[in-house]
């Protein structure tokens, strides 16, 4: 007798534990409702746009710089390279690495970011759609470099 209550008070315990640790058992219906439709929308939007851009490198590179894991690992790296975090940008390299990714076109990929200057805080292009650009076409040119010709002169 003393065991089946040993046994019933230890359950009984172990539900209750089970209720309180739920963070979700001090919320109400009403905001879990609310709150799952919108991120649902934006994170449906954020995975198309990625399946986008991996479907754009695969297009327009082909060959291993193309594939997911070098495109998102290195344009990771370019990113903390250009925000001066090198000891991450490193680790990140070395996972880049190990993948098989090719090594030149982090340098290229580099290179066409520091080509095109700092980045304007009011401008809307950001260091991410910079980044990806020059992954996209390393060998791209600078915007606004063309000379123009003046029509005065210092005379």
């Amino acid at each position: 007798m003393q065991r089946s209550r040993t046994r019933l008070l230890t359950a009984l315990l172990g539900a209750v534990m089970l209720f309180v640790g739920d963070p979700t058992f001090a919320q109400n219906a009403e905001q879990k409702a609310g709150d799952k439709d919108k991120p649902q929308a934006s994170d449906a939007k954020e995975a198309q746009k990625k399946i986008d851009e991996f479907a754009e490198a695969e297009r327009l590179l082909g060959g291993p710089a193309a594939n997911p894991e070098c495109l998102w690992l290195g344009r990771r790296v370019v990113s903390l390279l250009w925000r001066d975090d090198l000891d991450t940008a490193f680790r990140h390299l070395d996972l880049y690495d190990r993948f098989g990714c090719p090594a030149g076109h982090i340098q290229a990929t580099f290179r066409c970011l520091v080509r095109q200057g700092n980045i304007d805080p009011k401008a809307t292009d950001t260091l991410n759609s910079r980044v990806h650009g020059c992954w996209i076409n390393p060998n791209a040119e600078p915007q606004g470099t063309a000379a123009v010709p003046s029509g005065t002169t210092n005379r």
